[in-house]
């Protein structure tokens, strides 16, 4: 674990970050210098215990973005750890999980889910924390989105409709937080081999090997292969950037 990096000082709130990809993000961000919070409705003591193994500084905090009493609690409890937030990584969601269907299987209850998750989630941590930010006229805010929004793949209407948002309101909050130092920009991996995406047969076969085609780079991708864009969007190195969509998928999408 380095004991200095690009992000030395800075303190980092992943959320999602229990296991797969978010976990990866913690582990980097923490190997640059960061201290993090690993929140997760999951128990991210584990990712914690590794990290601090490595001589980096972290703390588990219980999630859910869904619900607005508690991102307000992951908020105060990273103060009140670290004594400030520099960094938000809107990472929590729903997607490995989620079956192929057409629209007209896509029921009212599944669609208002992956909205409230995906969508209200990034909203409800965003309003949580820019505030924080706002005090230190500084903050970088990450928001993970998908390569899926360009691509517009169907049987899943609902996941592309929520990332989708996810990028329009990286847009909003651009403009909205810029004066006061807030650089607000999202990453959008393409189909990445995490544990729960491996373990869904929906992404299995002629999807996985369709998407390996279609890239520049004819490989799949690995939770790794995100995280160095992650840092540079955490990073001063991105300080006049924002408002901006980063696809991360190996050349399959180029806009």
């Amino acid at each position: 674990m380095q004991k200095t990096g690009r992000l030395t000082g800075r303190v980092a709130i992943i959320t999602g970050a229990a296991q797969g990809i978010g976990a990866e993000y913690a582990h980097r961000l923490a190997a640059e210098g960061a201290a993090v919070a690993v929140a997760d409705i999951a128990d991210g003591s584990e990712v914690v215990a590794a990290i601090t193994a490595e001589g980096g500084k972290a703390i588990a905090l219980h999630v859910d973005v869904t619900n607005a009493d508690s991102v307000r609690a992951m908020v105060q409890g990273t103060v009140e750890s670290f004594g400030h937030i520099d960094v938000l990584v809107n990472n929590a969601g729903l997607f490995a999980t989620l079956e192929f269907k057409s629209l007209d299987k896509i029921s009212s209850a599944e669609w208002d889910r992956v909205m409230s998750v995906n969508v209200r989630g990034v909203f409800e941590c965003c309003k949580a924390a820019a505030p924080e930010m706002q005090r230190r006229q500084y903050g970088k805010i990450v928001n993970i989105a998908s390569a899926i929004v360009f691509k517009g793949t169907p049987l899943l209407a609902h996941y592309v409709a929520s990332k989708g948002a996810v990028v329009a309101l990286t847009r909003a909050l651009a403009r909205e937080l810029g004066e006061a130092g807030i650089r607000v920009n999202s990453l959008a991996p393409g189909l990445t081999v995490s544990d729960n995406v491996a373990s869904n047969p929906s992404w299995q076969g002629a999807i996985s090997s369709n998407n390996i085609a279609s890239r520049a780079i004819k490989r799949e991708a690995l939770p790794a292969d995100l995280a160095g864009t992650l840092v540079y969007l955490c990073s001063e190195e991105s300080d006049f950037m924002t408002g901006q969509a980063l696809v991360v998928d190996g050349g399959s999408i180029m806009h």
